[in-house]
Formats: structure tokens, C-alpha cells, sequence
């Protein structure tokens, strides 16, 4: 069966490239890494008028100039030199309307590959409304390629978008001339002085004009020293040759005059004043004063919304895991495979799913403010604080991924060139509050921290409070960025370029795979991760069983029921009982000895055994801390009934009745789990991509300390 013809989707960041994508590709896709390397490979189907073809929706780039491992993945892909990937058959070019001259600078430099290109002219709507007018026909005639006019967020132009790529395929092309031939003839001459294999001629072509380069890179790698030399003769030959300082400069002083050329026989016209990125909305939420105050509202605004649109949905779900739990408690017979299912996997994975609409909320509100524009804003306010930590506006992106995932946030750093602040990065990422940390939050903010609410009920404490966590992760993570420059890794710090895209309503559909694409992973992990390690704390705490605690409780029992005047009064004292037994083969447990072992580590913070235990059961993953509290104090619940999780960890006391989860030690527990570094896939991530194991024990055990530390302080203060 002959494959279907393969076509690279590529463009600049924030021109609608992936909404384009979604649009022809629907739901028909199929993601994965690119081999080697950790950026997101996304593939899919797309059906055009007489034929499917597969398409490839390759990474946002300004250029194919490549600064980082990364960056060389677009021109990899195209030239057919990415592991797994055919060469394509033809490129679509997704522009925006808006801002058509930074991707015509793109285009300049894909049509010189010797594939057909077609350009997708996106966000047309908003382009009209700003008065950016411009004859797609005439600027078709100007790039010699097909041009369509779409609105990707709204579906519009997208069936003549599949016609221009159904002709794009069945038409002919000829390669464009180049716009620095000098480049191109000395790489045919390195070509033939070269020793080792030679790359591609347009690699070859990039690794001289890129001075620092993955092309570079490369070519030393496979070349050696000689290679080196070779591209640095070559280079002050044709910097002479030119009377250039700066071959990048020229090139691209020579492609925008070209764009520059391309546009005004185009007939484009520049938006009225006072429109686009001179609006009134641009100067709020980017001026010095007013745009860190709009950023603070934004975000109070969310975590707000967080636990006062959620709430309902948690408290219905709650309801449901407790009621089939005491229902399932009334109908199977006691003994260890009753306890299994109930106390240890129903109330371990309902412990966590409980959370999944505050999980569901918070991701909708970011990527919501992602598509919409105002994320790239608060990145450019982030700079600011970035530059006093050492860093620059490149590691603004890694460090937001990090409220997601540190893994991914940490594999994604290596899109920062400059390698001390690399490094910086991925120190600081880890203290980023990812989302693994919210059950952690909710339940003991809900739980423990009383409701209070201001403003005539607009804004309410708990929604402050988790505001708070999340800065004092930011702030955490600036600190460690900075003290990390500053001790270990001095020098001065990187440049980092930024384009802003326009304000544009989110597309609902796109939104919708996103969430539900997050909202898939967290359950996977809470039927997968999550259950397992239910399953085996549940083992720990259930094995060994006392036959000298269950007799002595036997005993107590028929001392009970012999002396009971009431059915109802004895009905309460055998429920007791039963809990305080389940409390005591707990502590006799295998998982009981352990967290007596390791309370004494714990006790300045206010942790009794079971809460050490579960603290230390979740150093592997932290999502799974809750779980692994919902097994334990099922199994050993002081509490009467089948309860929530809440209720059994108000309901839990020391030997001499106080509370062991009073305001101050959740408060100090709080600020432990915004510190530590609960996540061995976190910890090994950091020692694959800084190639140094020290690196990854350094920053568990300062973190682990000073989360220790942070704690007990808090408690301390807090008391």
C-alpha cells in the first residue's frame, strides 16, 4: 500500500499554527517524542478533496536558523533527516495575518529547501477589523506559492485551505534562488574539502551563517577540529567578501527587504493608530505599574474561581465515593479482601479523583488565558524578574510548564541557549507548584483553615491562601535561580528575544482537546501510579495482623454488649471499638513500624507516625501522598463510619487526645510540600538532561532540607 503523501505544518509561535493543525486534522492525530530529542512529535490525518494526507505539525520557530538541540528539529524533519519521518512532500506555512512580515521571513527561508510551499494567511478576521488590508491574490502572484486566507479559530477558509493543498501536491515547483548565493556556493566549496561525510547543503548552509549553532555543532562533532577551522576560514572569506561584520545580520537585512518588497506589492497597509498593540489593553497589562497589578488580579481571580466553582462537583463526588464505600462496607464480608477494595484501593484512588474538578478548573482558566494572548504578556513582565535571578525571557516558558509538570517543564529548558542559565532553570523548576500539588492543598486548605470571605463574599481566604502557595513556589524558585548564579554558575546573562501575539478570543474546540488531553493524563495516573501504590500501603498497613490485639478486643467487645442497657448505646461503643482496634493493628503493622521509626525526624513539625509514613510513602510521586493518606487512615481511622478523608484526618488524635492536625501544622505542612522535591521522576530527569548525577542529589537534599526547615518554622510560628 503506497504511503499517503507527507506534509510539514510549520510557522512562527502564536500565529495559530496548531489550531490550523486541529482544524484539518480533527481528532485523527497521534503524539510522541521525535527520537533523541524531547520535543512533542504531533502527527495526523487529514482528508482532502481526493485524497488523505498525513501531516506533521512541526515546533514554532521565527527562522530555521537552529540556537539549540531543538530549534534543528524543524529543518531535520524537512530535509528528511528526522528518524521515523519520511521527507515531506510539501510544506504548509501558517502566517499571520497581523504580523505577515516576521513570517514571511520564515518562508523566505523554506522555500529555498527545494520543497513546494503553500501559505495558510491566518487570523484574517482580526487582521480586517485593524484595518491591515492586503490582496491575498497579488501576494500569491509576489511568492510564486499559494496563498489561502483563513480564521482557524472560527473554521472559516478551512475547506479552501484543503483545495490549495490538494493543488499544492498535483502542481509543479521550482526552487527559489537563493537570497545569500555567496553562502551557498562556499558551502559547495566545504563540501568537497571536507574529510567526513558533508551534511545537507541548506544544514551546511546554516552552520555558517550561525554562528554558535546546533548546525555548528554538529558539523565539529562529525568533522573534528578540521571542521571547525574549515567553517572559520570560510566564514572571514565571505565576512570580507561582503564587507559584513555579521553574516546573520546581512541575511537578514536581505530577506526583509525582500518581505519588505513581497508586502508593498501586495499592497498592504498598516493598522490605524491607537489599534492592535498600541491599544488601550496592551498598555494595562504591560505597562511597569498597572501590569504587574492586572497580573495579580488575574491570578487571584483564578485561584478564586479554583475552589468557589468547584466545590459542588467535589463535594458530589465525595458524596458518591462514601456512599458506595459504606454500601460495599455493608455487603462484603469482613476480612483482608474487603479491606483491600474499600480501604485500599475506593478510598485511596477516590481520595485523589475527588479533586479532579479543581484540577479540571485550573487548567481550563490557564489555557484559556495561554490561547488568548495574555500568558506571552505575563511572560514579558516575568523577564523583569527573570534578568535579577541571572536568567533571561527563555526560561520564562520552561518555568510556566513547571506548574503543569516538572518532567516535561525540565526536558523543555533546552531551548535555553545560554548553559549556566540552563542549568539556573532547572534548578529553579522543580519549586514551580505543578499540578501534583493541588490535591495537597485542597484538602488541607478546605479542611483546616477556616472560610472567611471579603468584599461582600468576592474574594475568600482559601482562594488567597492557595494564591499564596503559588508565589511562594515563584519566589522560591527565583531565590534558588539566583543564589545558583551567584554561587555556582556566574556569568553574565543571556539576551532573549520576545514577540508579542495579538488578543484574539480562544478557540472552544481547541481548548477542549487540550483540557481533556491534561485531564486524561491525571487519571491515568490515578488508575495506574496512584492505585498501585494504594495497593501497596495498603499491604503495609494491613500485614502483620495481632491475633493478641484482636483477641483483647474480643474481649472487650463481650464485656460491652454484656453490660449495655441500650441497642443504640451499644451499636456506638462497638463502632468504636472497631475504629480503635483498626488504630491499633495499624500501629502494629509493618507500615505502622516504619512510621514510628521516622517520627522523631518529623515531630518538630507537628507530624505524628501515620502522617510521616505517608509523607515519606509519597517522596516517589507526590500526586500520590494523598492516596496513599487515603489508604492509611481508612485502614486506621479513629473516625465512626464510612467517611471522607477530611473528616478522618480532623477526627485523628495523639495518644493523649489532642488533634494532630491543628491550623499550624497544616499551615507548616502546606509550606513543606511547596518546597520539597517529591518526585523521583523529577529527580532523575534533572540528572539526564545536566548529565550529573550531583546536580539531581544536590537539589533533592537542599530542598528536602529547607522544606524541612521552611516547615517546622511555620509550625513553630504558626502555634
Amino acid at each position: 500500500m503506497p504511503r499517503r503523501p507527507l506534509i510539514a505544518v510549520l510557522g512562527c509561535p502564536n500565529t495559530g499554527k496548531s489550531t490550523v493543525f486541529n482544524r484539518l486534522t480533527g481528532l485523527r492525530q497521534r503524539t510522541g517524542n521525535y527520537p533523541g530529542v524531547t520535543v512533542e512529535k504531533i502527527m495526523g490525518i487529514a482528508r482532502l478533496e481526493k485524497r488523505d494526507v498525513e501531516l506533521v505539525d512541526l515546533p514554532g520557530t521565527y527562522s530555521l536558523a537552529a540556537d539549540g538541540p531543538e530549534s534543528g528539529i524543524t529543518l531535520d524533519v524537512v530535509l528528511g533527516m528526522a528518524e521515523g519521518i519520511p521527507k515531506p512532500d510539501a510544506l504548509l506555512l501558517v502566517a499571520d495575518a497581523t504580523n505577515l512580515r516576521r513570517s514571511l521571513y520564515l518562508f523566505s527561508q523554506a522555500r529555498e529547501l527545494g520543497l513546494p510551499v503553500a501559505v495558510a494567511l491566518n487570523m484574517q478576521d482580526v487582521a480586517e477589523r485593524q484595518g491591515e488590508m492586503l490582496d491575498p491574490v497579488a501576494l500569491a502572484r509576489q511568492l510564486a506559492a499559494l496563498v489561502a486566507p483563513i480564521t482557524a479559530n472560527r473554521g472559516k477558509g478551512i475547506q479552501g485551505l484543503r483545495s490549495v493543498l490538494e493543488r499544492l501536491l498535483a502542481g509543479t515547483h521550482v526552487t527559489a534562488v537563493p537570497v545569500m548565493p555567496e553562502v551557498r556556493e562556499a558551502a559547495a566549496q566545504m563540501r568537497t574539502d571536507l574529510d567526513a561525510p558533508a551534511p545537507e547543503a541548506p544544514c551546511l548552509e546554516r552552520a555558517i551563517i550561525d554562528t554558535g549553532g546546533e548546525f555548528e555543532r554538529r558539523l565539529i562533532v562529525a568533522g573534528g577540529d578540521k571542521a571547525g577551522r574549515l567553517l572559520e576560514t570560510t566564514r572571514r572569506r565571505l565576512r570580507t567578501q561582503l564587507g559584513e561584520a555579521s553574516l546573520q545580520s546581512c541575511e537578514a537585512r536581505r530577506r526583509y527587504r525582500e518581505v519588505d518588497r513581497w508586502l508593498g506589492q501586495a499592497g498592504a497597509t498598516g493598522p490605524p493608530a491607537g489599534m492592535a498593540r498600541a491599544g488601550w489593553l496592551e498598555r494595562l497589562v504591560s505597562h511597569p505599574v498597572s501590569g504587574p497589578i492586572v497580573f495579580l488580579a488575574v491570578m487571584s481571580a483564578v485561584f478564586q474561581a479554583v475552589f468557589a466553582w468547584a466545590t459542588p462537583l467535589m463535594d458530589a463526588i465525595s458524596a458518591f465515593f462514601e456512599g458506595v464505600g459504606a454500601l460495599a462496607l455493608a455487603t462484603l464480608p469482613a476480612g483482608a479482601l474487603s479491606s483491600l477494595l474499600i480501604d485500599g484501593l475506593w478510598s485511596g484512588v477516590g481520595a485523589v479523583v475527588v479533586f479532579v474538578p479543581q484540577i479540571v478548573f485550573l487548567f481550563a482558566l490557564v489555557l484559556f488565558l495561554e490561547d488568548c494572548g495574555y500568558m506571552a504578556r505575563a511572560s514579558f513582565l516575568m523577564d523583569r524578574l527573570l534578568r535579577i535571578c541571572g536568567l533571561s525571557g527563555q526560561s520564562f516558558i520552561p518555568l510556566l510548564s513547571g506548574f503543569a509538570c516538572a518532567v516535561p517543564a525540565i526536558m523543555a529548558t533546552r531551548v535555553v541557549g545560554d548553559r549556566r542559565a540552563r542549568l539556573a532553570t532547572i534548578v529553579a523548576i522543580p519549586l514551580m507548584t505543578c499540578s501534583a500539588r493541588l490535591p495537597v492543598y485542597a484538602l488541607l486548605i478546605s479542611g483546616f483553615v477556616p472560610p472567611a470571605y471579603y468584599l461582600n463574599g468576592w474574594i475568600n481566604l482559601h482562594g488567597l491562601i492557595l494564591l499564596g502557595l503559588y508565589v511562594l513556589g515563584i519566589a522560591g524558585g527565583a531565590v534558588s535561580a539566583l543564589l545558583t548564579r551567584r554561587i555556582a554558575l556566574r556569568g553574565a546573562g543571556a539576551s532573549f528575544f520576545m514577540e508579542m501575539p495579538p488578543f484574539r478570543w480562544p478557540n472552544a474546540r481547541v481548548l477542549a482537546l487540550k483540557l481533556t488531553a491534561k485531564v486524561r493524563v491525571f487519571l491515568t495516573r490515578a488508575g495506574t501510579v496512584i492505585a498501585a501504590a494504594c495497593v501497596m500501603i495498603w499491604a503495609l498497613g494491613y500485614f502483620p495482623r495481632s491475633d493478641l490485639i484482636a483477641n483483647d478486643f474480643a474481649d472487650r467487645r463481650a464485656e460491652v454488649a454484656a453490660l449495655a442497657q441500650e441497642p443504640a448505646d451499644l451499636h456506638i461503643q462497638l463502632r468504636r471499638l472497631d475504629a480503635e482496634e483498626r488504630a491499633a493493628q495499624l500501629e502494629y503493622s509493618l507500615l505502622g513500624r516504619i512510621g514510628k521509626t521516622i517520627e522523631p525526624v518529623f515531630r518538630p513539625l507537628g507530624w505524628d507516625w501515620r502522617v510521616s509514613a505517608s509523607v515519606v510513602a509519597g517522596f516517589p510521586a507526590r500526586e500520590v501522598v494523598i492516596g496513599v493518606m487515603g489508604t492509611v487512615y481508612a485502614l486506621g481511622s479513629e473516625a465512626e463510619g464510612s467517611v471522607g478523608l477530611r473528616e478522618r484526618l480532623r477526627a485523628s488524635r495523639w495518644p493523649d487526645g489532642r488533634p494532630v492536625f491543628t491550623l499550624a501544622m497544616a499551615l507548616g505542612l502546606l509550606v513543606f510540600y511547596a518546597f520539597a522535591l517529591q518526585c523521583v521522576s523529577t529527580v532523575a530527569v534533572i540528572g539526564r538532561e545536566t548529565n550529573s548525577w550531583r546536580w539531581a542529589a544536590g537539589a533533592w537534599i537542599y530542598m528536602s532540607g529547607f522544606a524541612w526547615l521552611a516547615g517546622m518554622l511555620t509550625y513553630r510560628l504558626a502555634g
